[in-house]
């Protein structure tokens, strides 16, 4: 049960964003952009704490 429960919201997600990039592709490239730069300030955020504990927990 749980498995045709995951299925059906994978493809309920798959059609929503194809929906909105269909719609409207300017907003999707936004949403996409927005989504990059989260993961690129989490690596960096991730880069500055393991450099931070390299050096023995000193600023």
């Amino acid at each position: 049960m749980a498995v045709n429960a995951k299925k059906i919201a994978v493809y309920v997600v798959v059609v929503f964003v194809l929906y909105l990039i269909i719609t409207d592709p300017a907003k999707a490239a936004d949403y996409v952009q927005v989504g990059f730069e989260g993961i690129s300030n989490a690596a960096k955020a991730i880069g500055d704490f393991m450099t931070w504990v390299v050096n023995g927990g000193k600023s």
